[in-house]
């Protein structure tokens, strides 16, 4: 097919970004399953990566998330039943508890880590080291024109 009739370069602009996003998540997904985390599903990577740290209240992780407390209430009972996540007292005290990832959610990261810097590495070897710098630096800069220095919550798929 030529350059000029790939019915892919006149798609509107999220066209391409959601499948760009879908693409290289189901890639990403199926190699996760194939190491032992088929029980997981995307919306828990993006938990985990928020309660890198400290850990974060419900209402924190809920907004951080762009979604409901109550909907993170289920992801947390979810991942606290699998041994994924804890609930510890709030350092200020109160009724308030940090949402905290164990051990088993550290190791999980690190397998996803390799395994997505491992799809990242093969697309690069498909399209060049620079392009792919060159898209990851022009999303960037779509996202900062959209909402400057605020990071806008990623609402997971779920």
């Amino acid at each position: 097919m030529t350059h000029d009739a790939d019915p892919l370069r006149h798609a509107d602009l999220t066209v391409l970004l959601g499948m760009s996003f879908q693409v290289v998540l189901a890639e990403f997904t199926q190699r996760l399953d194939a190491a032992g985390y088929a029980e997981l599903r995307p919306v828990h990577g993006f938990v985990f990566q928020q309660l890198r740290g400290p850990g974060l209240t419900g209402t924190e992780l809920a907004q951080r998330l762009g979604v409901t407390k109550q909907a993170v209430g289920q992801i947390v009972t979810e991942l606290e039943k699998r041994g994924y996540v804890r609930k510890a007292p709030h350092p200020n005290g109160g009724r308030a508890q940090l949402i905290q990832l164990t051990e088993r959610a550290h190791d999980h990261l690190d397998v996803a880590g390799r395994l997505l810097r491992a799809v990242e590495s093969e697309l690069a070897d498909r399209i060049g080291d620079t392009d792919l710098a060159h898209l990851r630096e022009q999303l960037a800069t779509l996202v900062r024109a959209a909402v400057g220095d605020a990071i806008p919550p990623l609402r997971p798929i779920w």
